[in-house]
């Protein structure tokens, strides 16, 4: 599977944000998007994930055998909101989007071991209100758990985490890219990871070129 941008333009409003934002990733690979605020971090990733309309360019997903995939289908988006129900319970919230993203395959861990997997055994009953800020955080990771998708697109993914979070963020990470997935990551903070791939906002409409680097 491959990821590709091609020239990518974005704008908010009137402003331009972003412009010719090009680079590619394959399976096992990251990148990780950095710049000052406003430079259109946030906004490139909806755009990734097909929540906003580029101003000009293609960002297209490919299979094995270069046939191209609907993006949508193949893509987990964490955004700075959880996009969890407060009032319902931590399962409940989780049971949905595993039926709402659960791809054909069924691929994907049951609730309780994707709960367990962000180290929060013991709260799939209480509503997700109750949880505290990181509590919340990790379950909205344990989202992208429950339905197997190729591209994680992470906007602020360590948000409100702790450093042992921190570090159980990482471990999920480098999991799915060991198993052949593929993260982009827009971020001011450290993510832990190793020999990813960084891309750079300057926030003056253009993009640095995508280069492989650590980010730890």
């Amino acid at each position: 599977m491959q990821a590709t941008a091609t020239k990518l333009k974005g704008r908010r409003g009137d402003s331009v944000l972003f412009e010719d934002v090009s680079f590619t990733l394959t399976r096992g690979e990251a990148l990780v998007v950095t710049g000052p605020n406003g430079a259109g971090k946030s906004t490139l990733l909806r755009v990734l994930a097909g929540l906003l309309a580029a101003d000009s360019g293609r960002f297209t997903l490919a299979g094995d055998d270069g046939a191209e995939l609907p993006v949508a289908e193949f893509t987990h988006y964490l955004g700075h909101r959880n996009a969890m129900k407060r009032e319902l319970r931590v399962s409940e919230n989780l049971a949905f989007w595993q039926r709402f993203q659960a791809p054909e395959s069924g691929r994907g861990l049951s609730i309780d071991a994707a709960i367990d997997a962000v180290e929060l055994g013991g709260v799939a009953h209480l509503p997700f209100g109750y949880l505290s800020a990181g509590q919340q955080r990790r379950i909205a990771l344990a989202r992208l758990l429950v339905a197997h998708r190729p591209l994680w697109l992470l906007d602020e993914p360590t948000a409100a985490l702790d450093k042992r979070s921190d570090q159980l963020f990482a471990d999920l990470v480098r999991a799915h890219l060991a198993e052949g997935g593929m993260a982009i990551a827009a971020t001011h903070q450290p993510l832990g990871l190793d020999a990813v791939r960084s891309l750079e906002l300057s926030g003056r409409h253009r993009a640095a070129s995508a280069s492989a680097e650590s980010w730890s």
